[in-house]
């Protein structure tokens, strides 16, 4: 403690100023947040008069991690570019200390202490210390996260809310995400996050020094976001029973899982599914300075041996007898890219990586996925770190069919090699529209660059794809909305001479989205004969009564149809994934939109089952205008009945914001909603504020 003649009375962080400069604002204006490679300045504050060379030299210690784990002696010159130093500059009273540091410093908690020495070195006093955190810094050309693109930036780095890609590749449907990765205490919690993970907590020095890698930061989230290996923030379930926890299709944004994970001491957090895992991981990295997006890619191969394909196996009645940890193809798959030089590769694997925190395979041992740089993928580079095999066969495998005979003889009878990887998407930075960048994953199908990357993946190219012969199998629909009756037509035309001989069966399941069957809906088996250049329908009627009992809560049907021709093992199939139509939520925001006025939002549903439901209940949140909270319905909304209910809140901060609403109960769940509010500072001199 300084004593009464002390010459230090304190340190002013400058946080307002710093923040603003630094793009950290958002998060706080109480706590210094600055970002590597990049100067701040706080002033040392004197009593009496400022301390002179030579009679004085002022010292700056940093201590690094939660427990002060790393030292550093910041130097008062620049005598190393790779090292922390500072400068000084005195004026009425004060010194103006100009901090900088490497582009490739540890980011993470560091406190900073003042030290006033005598000429000869003698300690006089010191500050009380002071704490800020250090991030990455996209904005920072010698920062190897460096984004040269301010519109990149802006939805990649500072855009709280998202938009996450979800139905199937014909009909793709979108779920909206709150991020907020500046609200309130985020920051601590996403290197809380660090902390916990099992290399930090063997060797906290060691992981702290590694942290400058955001290639290494980036491969702990994706591990830790998942709870599988470690003190992990979600728990991942897939069954339909999460009575323990919360159903992954009621949360709408990150905040409230990663603030639950905080406040039970780092208990997982009970459920998620992919894209929650997804969105968890893209409001950390986001936070901590890595640019980042969310990806969904279409009729995903899971491929559990490594083969570069999926494998799927009949028997001879056409029944599915694969056996085992199956392959399956999910019918979309989200995963996120970040922003990183790969100074652990060869040159021309910057950009962007792959990084997947949904629990699927271990990598070293661990549940966790990347970073994998998306060019390898589409060059076919499998042996390129990290699990670019797994990233290649989501996007790239095979599709193969087997009959599997009696005494166990497997006969190949069909392989596609188009149907997986399709229309892999992400949010636009131009607005709330989907782009596509399967381009970026993928060379032209059938091009021969295609099969030269094939071939360099170890996947042989040529291999057998009999041809079906004659007939053709085509699979269509009506508008299937929820609730409702809808028919699906089989087509089989027959574009031979001859009239041709077949079976054909039709089945129709409710299934997840990740390729999980809940229950069958119907099944139909036809022996037909198709006339030479002639079609032939079967109608199958799907009825609510049918499907209602078993769907699940990503109201999803599968119909599969299966053509044999008589006499022979080549077989024909058709699937489509038909996601039935939602109802809507109609959300109206009442009142002028500023900062700490109160607006009420009124929020209606009409349910649109032949059914009542019951344990209705809508969740709330929104970066910026409100924390998460639940609504109750009360009692029964019985078949065709609207429900509203209504909630006032008060802005937090300015700008353009979304209200997200998420509404369950017993038979419906997952219908989402949102609205978007323009938040003012401040009253302004018109007669009304516009409301969306």
């Amino acid at each position: 403690m300084a004593s009464h003649n002390a010459l230090l009375s304190g340190v002013d962080l400058q946080c307002y100023e710093n923040n603003h400069a630094h793009r950290t604002e958002e998060m706080d204006m109480e706590q210094l947040l600055v970002r590597r490679g990049q100067p701040f300045s706080v002033v040392l504050q004197c009593t009496d008069h400022i301390p002179r060379l030579p009679d004085h030299q002022l010292n700056l210690i940093l201590h690094l991690g939660k427990n002060n784990e790393v030292v550093l002696k910041v130097s008062d010159s620049e005598q190393d570019h790779g090292k922390w130093w500072f400068s000084q500059r005195n004026a009425q009273g004060e010194v103006m200390l100009t901090l900088h540091s490497p582009a490739d410093a540890p980011v993470g908690l560091y406190s900073m202490t003042v030290v006033l020495l005598s000429a000869d070195g003698q300690l006089l006093e010191q500050t009380k210390s002071q704490t800020f955190y250090l991030l990455f810094n996209p904005w920072c050309k010698d920062d190897s996260v460096y984004l040269p693109s301010e519109e990149l930036l802006q939805e990649y780095i500072l855009n709280e809310n998202g938009i996450l890609y979800q139905g199937s590749w014909d009909d793709i449907t979108t779920v909206p995400w709150n991020f907020g990765q500046f609200e309130k205490d985020v920051v601590d919690i996403c290197f809380e996050v660090l902390d916990n993970s099992p290399a930090a907590l063997k060797n906290s020095e060691m992981d702290i020094a590694n942290r400058g890698s955001p290639v290494y930061v980036s491969r702990t989230i994706t591990a830790m976001v998942n709870a599988n290996d470690d003190r992990g923030v979600v728990s991942g379930r897939w069954d339909g029973e999460y009575s323990d926890g919360v159903a992954p299709t009621r949360w709408t944004g990150s905040v409230p899982i990663l603030r639950r994970w905080s406040e039970g001491g780092g208990q997982r957090v009970r459920y998620g599914q992919c894209w929650v895992f997804t969105g968890v991981a893209c409001t950390v990295l986001r936070c901590l300075g890595i640019p980042t997006r969310c990806i969904t890619n279409y009729s995903s191969a899971h491929d559990t041996d490594a083969n570069i394909s999926v494998d799927y196996l009949f028997n001879d009645q056409l029944e599915n007898v694969s056996e085992g940890r199956k392959d399956s193809i999910w019918n979309y798959h989200c995963w996120v890219e970040s922003w990183m030089k790969r100074d652990d590769l060869p040159e021309g694997f910057d950009g962007w990586q792959v990084l997947d925190p949904t629990p699927l395979e271990r990598s070293d041992g661990v549940f966790c996925c990347g970073p994998c740089p998306v060019h390898a993928v589409k060059e076919g580079e499998v042996g390129l770190k990290y699990d670019t095999p797994f990233v290649f066969s989501e996007v790239n495998a095979d599709l193969i069919f087997w009959i599997v005979h009696p005494d166990g003889e497997r006969i190949q009878v069909s392989q596609n090699s188009k149907v997986i990887g399709r229309n892999i998407s992400t949010k636009s930075v131009y607005g709330d529209f989907r782009e596509d960048i399967t381009a970026n994953y993928k060379h032209p199908e059938g091009s021969m660059k295609e099969r030269e990357v094939y071939k360099k993946a170890g996947r042989q190219v040529g291999q057998m794809n009999k041809d079906p012969g004659q007939l053709e199998l085509f699979i269509k629909h009506a508008p299937a909305i929820h609730g409702t009756d809808f028919d699906v037509i089989i087509e089989v035309y027959n574009s031979g001479r001859e009239d041709t001989d077949a079976q054909l069966t039709v089945t129709s399941n409710a299934i997840t989205y990740n390729s999980i069957h809940r229950g069958e809906c119907q099944r139909k088996t036809t022996s037909l004969t198709v006339q030479a250049h002639k079609a032939h329908k079967e109608v199958l009627r799907l009825q609510y009564d049918h499907y209602g009992a078993c769907v699940s809560e990503h109201h999803m049907i599968r119909v599969t149809a299966l053509l044999q021709l008589t006499n022979q093992d080549n077989i024909i199939l058709q699937e489509i994934n038909i996601p039935l139509k939602m109802p809507a939520l109609h959300i109206k925001i009442i009142g002028k939109a500023i900062v700490s006025h109160k607006l009420t939002a009124h929020i209606s549903f009409t349910n649109p089952l032949p059914v009542s439901l019951q344990g209705g209940v809508f969740t709330v949140e929104g970066a910026g205008l409100t924390e998460a909270i639940e609504i109750k319905t009360h009692g029964k909304i019985e078949p065709g009945q609207a429900v509203t209910v209504k909630f006032s809140f008060k802005p937090t901060r300015a700008g353009l914001r979304k209200l997200l609403v998420d509404f369950d109960s017993d038979r419906l769940r997952d219908v989402k909603g949102e609205a978007t509010v323009i938040v003012r500072t401040k009253m302004q001199n018109r007669n009304a504020v516009p409301e969306i």
